[in-house]
This record gives structure tokens, C-alpha cells and sequence, in this order.
């Protein structure tokens, strides 16, 4: 590719360097007029001009290039300068994106559309015009009668002549569009729904709004409010916003900031139609205020709208004409399912066995349909999901009669074990989701079922009745096995166990088995211990009578150091940070015979909206478990005992647990407190701790029930307990928040000796320091359920000394 002129001036202005051939014989001057400068200035040389297409520079304009002619040039140097190459590029003169091509395909067709349109009602101008002309010229030179020659309906030549006091109407582009009668025009604004969200709150807009391509019919172009991407969505997926108290989700609206931009900015919209228009959320500098304008606009659309009511929300006239809006190109997102034109087919990354799977798409009547023909008896529920209604299913419902999609199962093993404030689930037990969810009345239950599942399984008009029960028991409580077709099954307990237990996608080698050690040759045992927490595994040990050689704990909480240091006399070597701790630290405070350890869950539990995964903030502390462990391994050759246990909570992505389970070169097993202390935690273990994965049993010194974790004179309101966490609220009970206790005929929180005896502590175990009720709160709701290690540490008294 050759040079501009221009480049090539300023390349020879800026290159200014002494000539390599100083040191040759000097040459004759020439006639000309000498060189201005001493030095000649050295470049690139322009291709030289023929003489027929040479332009000469104008007399006045200085021309500051090097004038010399090709005599000149060669005079004073040594060797001949090559010919500058010109390059020549076949086929287009640029690379164009796949993208770009596709913008300004979609361009290009929309202008082919307006210019066909425009010349449409320039021909009826025409027309008009022309008949105009004939009638005023007709009385004077009547023209000769038409042939009776035969012409097509749709022929261009045969042209029918409007009255002279007839205008033909312009064909406004709103009625050019969307006129399937399914309603839902320009401007009117609705929720719409897509697979994976709850019902978004966006706004009908013209097919050139988007840039891309009309909507079929029965489809509408939407514009979601939050982030202002478009989808093109079925009209059966649209509610009008005047529903506003059916489709609003109160958990995504409590979690998701997007969806709460959302909100504010619909209703915004809704209250400037109405006529009481609220600050904009970016001139609103006070979070409180913002937050309170939100929360009025929302009750105000919970009470329909008033009090001009839903006829309020039509939008205005210059709304619905989508010529004065300004067509925008931002990046695209469309559903799947409702797009009109179908994005092109791209090449699976997937290996041979998986690439014959096809991916079944969902409609939202697939289920209902499919129902329908079980309750005929033409189909069986259990060839089918329950969730969703694919027919592509690969595991059993773990609840009820029915199977469940790959798809469905993934959502089961996030959501199942995912509770709001309030403690019960965030998403409904059979589908985990639903836009409206009927929560269970009994106490010792946190399950919800959402209204869609239970109008389809149970029977139309079955959730209005269970609204009107109270209290209701939910499917899982009742002392009814069936409900229509929602059918418990009997063994659910042991099948949710064996669910969660062989959910593992990957296929690991078993681990090393050790055999029992002979009791002569037991030695106590030296424990690493990585975000060590109140030494849990300290206290479970010493409780088991073993022997306790060296028990090295890394841990950065002052508190938690605290409660170790006082209650285990010193027996606990902290060593600070786990990202400080090296190889030579390893070396010198080993050999260790356990590592166990438990990272932060904060970023990787699916409760937090906010979490940053695996590979971000505090999930970054995993691998310095692996890296740790790795380092601790005994060396080649050494066949000692060796033993080590990682925790995680269930509600995790599945991605994040299968990664971690990859590192591990293991499957983790899923134990819940509940079955051996008085409060659900779900937890996930991996290891090689022997009999990890047998039946979780409870002794008889386990305090099961809440009653037998209260002090004198107080009663229990409920037998189990939710999740105990770092938050004050987590005691409260109950969709209606009660707190878990009676004392003198009053509602009481539990006291801190009572929530140790739930956990499985000592009475006083976090009594030191003088911490408040809170600070010790916070220790025990990061820490670990006490059976629930003792129970998988036992089996380690057939390898280790013992009192």
C-alpha cells in the first residue's frame, strides 16, 4: 500500500538524519542554486509523475518538499533508491465484522423500506393530482371511451379516480404495524417474560426502533426498562402494566438492583401519564428518598393505579407514532424462542455422544398441553418434567411423581436449599420459580408452591382456595399423599438424600482407602486447620478422646482467635493469614496427619446478588485450601494415614461446585444439621474421610428438638429452626417473623447459651471477651454444627491414638 503525499512530506519533515556517505569524495556543485541547509534532508522518495498527469504547484503556495530532480538526487549518493512497490489487495478493500454487516444489512433494508414508501404515496400524489387535472380538463375535450380491453386486479396500469372532494388518508406506520388484533400497540407499556427472569417491566416499540427486522404476528417488539435492550416477545408472554400486583416478583425486586432500576423507571413512566411525576432516578442524590418515592409509586400501582385507574397508562398520542422517535442500534439481545428470524446455527463445542442432544425449546402452553393428556391418561407424568414440561428428562423429581429435565435439575440443586429473610424458600418447590408463591402455614415448614404449578397439578382454582386457608399446609405437610396429580412420594427424605448425593456430572477415581491402624502403633494426631473459625474440630476431637499432638490453625477474625485462645488453654498454634503460609512453613510445623478447612461463602452463595464467583473476591480463598493441601500431601513413598475435609454451602452455582470438585479430584456429599441438632444447615463436604457418605444417625446426647436447647421457663414455638446466620434476623420464625420463644407469656429471641446448645457447643463456649449478643452470633453462624463433624470424624479413632 503506498503512501498519501501528505504522509510522505511529514515523514520527510520529522526524518533528519546525517548522510551514511559523509565520507565519500565530494561531487561537483550543480548550476542550481545551492542547498538552503548543509545537510540534506533524507526520505522516502515519491513515486515520480509522468509528465502528462504532472499537476505543477501554484505560484503563491511555498512548496516545501525536496524539489531536486532525479539528476540531483542520484548526483549525491552512491546508490540508486528502489522504485517504491504498490500493493494491490484482492477482493474488498476492508475486513467488515460479521456484526457490522449485519447492522448495515438491516440499515440497508430499512431504508429500502422507507424509500419504498415513500415512493408509494408519491405515486398517490400523482394519481390525485392527475385525476385533478382530467376533471377540470374534461368539459372542454371529453376524452374517448376506454377500451374494453381485459386487465388483471392487480394490474399497475388500471387506475380508479377518487371524487374531487375525497383525500386518500395517509397510512400511518402505527397502522401499518401490529394490526393482528392481539392488541399491545406503540407505547403501551407491559411485562413481558423470558426464560430465566421473572416478569420485566418494558415498553412496546416500533420494529425500526431496534433496527432489525418486523415482527411476525402475534409477536411485539419490547424495550426493557432497567438496561433498554429489545426482544422481540409473543403476545402471550405480555401483561399489561395496569397487573402490576400479579407480576411484580418481591424476591427479585429484594436481590437484583437491575430489576429495581426496573421497576422505578416503568412506574416513573406510569406516574408521568398519570399525572404526578417524581424526581428521575439520576437528579435523586438521597438513597433514603429515592428508596421512599419507590416504595410509594409501588403501593400506589398495587392499588391500581388510582384514581384514575389503568386508563391512565395509555400512552399519549405523539407516542404512538414511532416516526418521532430516534431509531438507536444498541447491542442486541432476543429471546430465543420468539424471534422472528432465527440466529444462524454455530458449531458446538461439544464431544461426539453430546452433539446428537438436542436442546428442546419450551413454550409456555408445552405444559399445560401435556398435562392435559395426562389427565386424559394418553401420556405418562413420569415421561415428563413437571417443571418445566420438556419430555427431554434424565432424573426423577426428588418430591413428587414426575421427572425433571437436566435444565430443571440444575435449578433444584441451587434453589432448593436458597431461603429469603423471611426463611422459607425463595422459589417454588417443584419448578424453583414463580412469580407468586403460596407459603406454607406450619412452623417446623419453609416450602412454597407457586400459583401456576398448583392450578395445573392440583386443579384449577386450587391455589384460591389455599389463599383462603388459614393456616395451610403445604403438599409436603398435608396427611394426604395425592393432590390431583401432585403426588409426594413416600420415600421423599431418602431420595432427596440420594438426589443431591449423585447429582456428580464428573467421574472421579475413588479415593485412597487406609487400613486401620493397629492400636500399639496409634499415634496422636497433627491437624492443619485452614479458616479455623472457634476450633470446631479442635473441640469435636478432644470430645472423641483423641489425641491431639499439634493443632496449627490459620485464621484472621480477632474474636474467633479469642474464643480459641481462652478455651483451649493454648493449645492452638495461629499462624495469621492462609496467603502468608508457604512451603517451608508447611515443612517445618509438619508432618500433618488431617487438613480440613472451610473458605468464605459469601461469593459463592447464590443468596448473595452481589457475589463475585469462584474466581473473585473471597472464592479466591478455595485454592489456597488446594494449594495448602497440596502442599501437606505426604511425600512419594510415605504411607501414612492421610486425611482432609472441605465445607461449602449447598446454595452454590453449579458451575462453581463443579469446579471445585474438579481441583478436588472428588464429589462432595450433601449433610443437613437437621437430622442430628435443632436447625437446618445444609452443607456440602468433600474428603477422603472414611464413610463419608453413610446414614447421618443422632446420639443419644443430640438435642433435636428446640425445647431441649431452651433455659428453664421457656417454650419453644417450633421444633426446628431455620438456618442460623451472621444476621440478626435469621432467628425469626415464620413468614410473619415470630421469634422462636415464649418466656412469661411473651415472644422471646433465643438467648446466646441457647443458640450454642443449637449448634452443638458448650453452655458459654463464646462467652469471653465481653462480646456482645450480636459479635457472638456472628462466630457461631460461621461456624460448623458440631454432630455433624463429630459424625465424620469418628470413624478417625481406628487410625489415631486415643485417651
Amino acid at each position: 500500500m503506498t503512501a498519501s503525499p501528505d504522509s510522505s512530506v511529514s515523514a520527510e519533515c520529522e526524518m533528519a538524519t546525517s548522510d551514511p556517505c559523509a565520507n565519500a569524495p565530494p561531487t561537483p556543485p550543480e548550476d542550481s542554486a545551492p542547498s538552503p541547509s548543509p545537510r540534506k534532508k533524507r526520505g522516502r522518495r515519491k513515486l515520480e509523475q509522468t509528465e502528462k498527469n504532472k499537476v505543477p504547484p501554484p505560484a503563491d503556495e511555498p512548496d516545501d518538499r525536496n524539489c531536486d530532480s532525479p539528476g540531483e538526487v542520484e548526483a549525491g549518493r552512491l546508490r540508486r533508491r528502489p522504485v517504491p512497490r504498490v500493493t494491490f489487495q484482492a477482493g474488498d478493500p476492508y475486513y467488515i465484522s460479521r456484526r457490522q454487516k449485519e447492522e448495515l444489512l438491516s440499515r440497508w433494508k430499512m431504508e429500502a423500506e422507507r424509500r419504498a414508501y415513500i415512493e408509494a404515496e408519491m405515486n398517490i400524489m400523482d394519481a390525485q393530482s392527475e385525476a385533478i387535472f382530467q376533471k377540470e380538463e374534461g368539459p372542454s375535450s371529453p376524452a374517448p371511451p376506454p377500451s374494453q380491453q381485459h386487465t388483471a386486479p392487480a394490474s399497475p396500469t388500471v387506475a380508479v379516480t377518487p371524487e374531487p372532494g375525497n383525500r386518500v388518508e395517509r397510512a400511518t406506520p402505527r397502522e401499518m404495524e401490529y394490526q393482528d388484533g392481539r392488541g399491545f400497540g406503540i407505547g403501551v407499556l407491559v411485562f413481558g417474560k423470558l426464560r430465566g427472569f421473572s416478569w420485566w417491566p418494558g415498553r412496546i416499540v416500533s420494529w425500526w426502533m431496534s433496527g432489525r427486522s418486523r415482527a411476525a404476528d402475534g409477536t411485539r417488539w419490547v424495550m426493557w426498562f432497567g438496561d433498554g435492550k429489545f426482544s422481540v416477545v409473543c403476545v402471550e408472554k405480555l401483561m399489561l402494566l395496569s397487573s402490576f400486583s400479579s407480576a411484580f416478583h418481591q424476591p427479585s425486586y429484594n436481590k437484583q438492583s437491575m430489576y429495581r432500576k426496573a421497576i422505578f423507571e416503568a412506574l416513573q413512566v406510569g406516574s408521568v401519564r398519570a399525572g404526578r411525576p417524581v424526581p428521575s432516578c439520576d437528579t435523586s442524590e438521597d438513597a433514603e428518598g429515592l428508596e421512599t418515592q419507590t416504595r410509594q409509586m409501588i403501593e400506589w400501582a398495587m392499588t391500581g393505579f388510582l384514581p384514575n385507574g389503568p386508563s391512565s397508562l395509555e400512552p399519549p398520542e405523539e407516542e404512538q407514532n414511532p416516526c418521532k422517535e430516534v431509531p438507536v442500534f444498541p447491542e442486541m439481545w432476543t429471546e430465543p424462542e420468539a424471534a422472528y428470524t432465527p440466529p444462524p446455527t454455530k458449531k458446538p463445542r461439544k464431544n461426539a455422544a453430546e452433539k446428537l442432544k438436542i436442546r428442546e425449546v419450551i413454550d409456555e402452553g408445552t405444559r399445560e398441553r401435556l398435562i392435559c393428556e395426562v389427565k386424559q391418561k394418553t401420556r405418562n407424568i413420569d415421561d415428563m418434567c413437571i417443571s418445566c414440561g420438556s419430555l427431554n428428562v434424565s432424573i426423577e423429581h426428588p418430591l413428587f411423581g414426575g421427572a425433571m429435565c437436566q435444565g430443571c435439575k440444575n435449578s433444584f440443586l441451587e434453589c432448593a436449599y436458597q431461603y429469603d429473610d423471611d426463611g422459607y424458600q425463595s422459589y417454588c418447590t417443584i419448578c424453583c420459580a414463580g412469580r407468586e408463591v403460596l407459603m406454607c402455614g406450619n412452623n417446623n415448614c419453609c416450602r412454597c408452591f407457586c400459583v401456576e404449578c398448583v392450578d395445573l397439578l392440583v386443579g384449577t382454582g386450587s391455589a384460591a382456595v389455599a389463599i383462603k386457608e388459614d393456616p395451610w399446609n403445604c403438599y409436603m405437610c398435608g396427611s394426604k399423599g395425592a393432590y390431583g396429580l401432585l403426588r409426594r412420594r413416600d420415600d421423599w427424605p431418602s431420595r432427596l438424600q440420594i438426589f443431591f448425593a449423585n447429582n456428580h456430572e464428573q467421574d472421579f477415581e475413588p479415593a485412597k482407602l487406609y487400613p486401620p491402624v493397629s492400636a500399639e502403633k496409634r499415634k496422636p494426631i497433627r491437624v492443619l486447620s485452614l479458616f479455623d473459625g472457634i476450633a470446631t474440630g479442635l473441640l469435636v476431637l478432644r470430645d472423641l478422646g483423641m489425641q491431639v499432638d499439634k493443632y496449627v490453625a490459620s485464621e484472621v477474625c480477632e474474636d474467633s482467635i479469642t474464643v480459641g485462645m481462652v478455651r483451649h488453654h493454648g493449645r492452638i498454634m495461629y499462624v495469621g493469614d492462609v496467603r502468608n503460609v508457604t512451603r517451608r512453613h508447611i515443612e517445618e510445623w509438619g508432618p500433618f496427619d488431617l487438613v480440613i478447612g472451610g473458605s468464605p461463602c459469601n461469593d459463592l452463595s447464590i443468596v448473595n446478588p452481589a457475589r463475585k464467583g469462584l474466581f473473585e473476591g473471597t472464592g479466591r480463598l478455595f485454592f489456597e485450601f488446594y494449594r495448602l493441601l497440596h502442599e501437606a500431601r505426604p511425600k512419594t513413598g510415605d504411607v501414612r494415614p492421610f486425611y482432609w475435609l472441605f465445607e461449602n454451602v449447598v446454595a452454590m452455582g453449579v458451575s462453581d461446585k463443579r469446579d471445585i470438585s474438579r481441583f478436588l479430584e472428588c464429589n462432595p456429599v450433601m449433610i443437613d444439621a437437621k437430622e442430628v441438632s435443632a436447625a437446618h444447615r445444609a452443607r456440602y463436604f468433600w474428603g477422603n474421610l472414611p464413610g463419608m457418605s453413610r446414614p447421618l444417625s443422632a446420639m443419644s446426647n443430640d438435642r433435636l428438638d428446640l425445647q431441649e436447647c431452651l433455659e428453664h421457663g421457656r417454650t419453644a414455638k417450633f421444633e426446628k429452626l431455620r438456618t442460623i446466620t451472621t444476621r440478626s434476623n435469621s432467628v425469626k420464625q415464620g413468614k410473619d417473623e415470630h421469634f422462636p420463644v415464649f418466656m412469661e407469656s411473651k415472644e422471646d429471641i433465643l438467648w446466646c447459651t441457647e443458640m450454642e446448645r443449637v449448634f452443638g457447643f458448650p453452655v458459654h463456649y463464646t462467652d469471653v471477651s465481653n462480646m456482645s449478643r450480636l459479635a457472638r452470633q456472628r462466630l457461631l453462624g460461621r461456624s460448623w454444627s458440631v454432630p455433624v463433624i463429630r459424625h465424620l470424624f469418628a470413624p478417625l479413632k481406628e487410625y489415631f491414638a486415643c485417651n
